[in-house]
């Protein structure tokens, strides 16, 4: 079966086996220690309860220590990653201009979607939300026709 899927996954599928097993773990424990859904969004807004006094960011006051922590560990964790199997190298070939206008869409999609892929794709669908369903549907299907048509423009990664 897995040499089926060599044509998508030319890499390898065990490191993304390896990876999605340790998302769900870190998701897995969060939940059994706070009962919160572990969606990456809503631990980055908690962040800005530190600078910034409107009241949707107040909100996570109470808890937001422990997830700022888990926010800054998501990103020691790729580091760490990073240093031990691919020699410190972090790069990608990506134009920054590109990586900011995607970052823009993405946070205002965040918002309106109330929440990300790993809340509503790893959280909400577990717990089969049909909000969730019906949201990670449409980030799939948005994402297909996106490197489609990047495709067709001659462009890729």
């Amino acid at each position: 079966m897995l040499e089926g899927l060599a044509g998508f996954f030319p890499n390898g599928v065990e490191r993304y086996a390896v990876g999605g097993l340790l998302v769900g773990l870190g998701t897995l424990v969060v939940y059994a220690g706070t009962g919160i859904a572990a969606g990456a969004s809503t631990f980055l807004e908690s962040t800005l309860s530190y600078v910034s006094d409107a009241s949707r960011f107040q909100q996570y006051r109470p808890s937001r220590d422990w997830r700022v922590l888990f926010t800054v560990s998501i990103v020691l964790g790729a580091a760490v990653y990073a240093v031990l199997f691919q020699g410190g190298a972090w790069t990608t070939g990506v134009e920054p201009w590109r990586l900011f206008v995607g970052g823009i869409f993405v946070g205002v999609g965040t918002r309106i979607g109330k929440g990300c892929t790993s809340g509503h794709g790893i959280c909400g669908v577990g717990s089969a939300s049909r909000t969730s369903l019906i949201g990670v549907a449409t980030f799939v299907l948005v994402a297909i026709v996106t490197a489609n048509v990047i495709a067709a423009l001659g462009g890729g990664l």
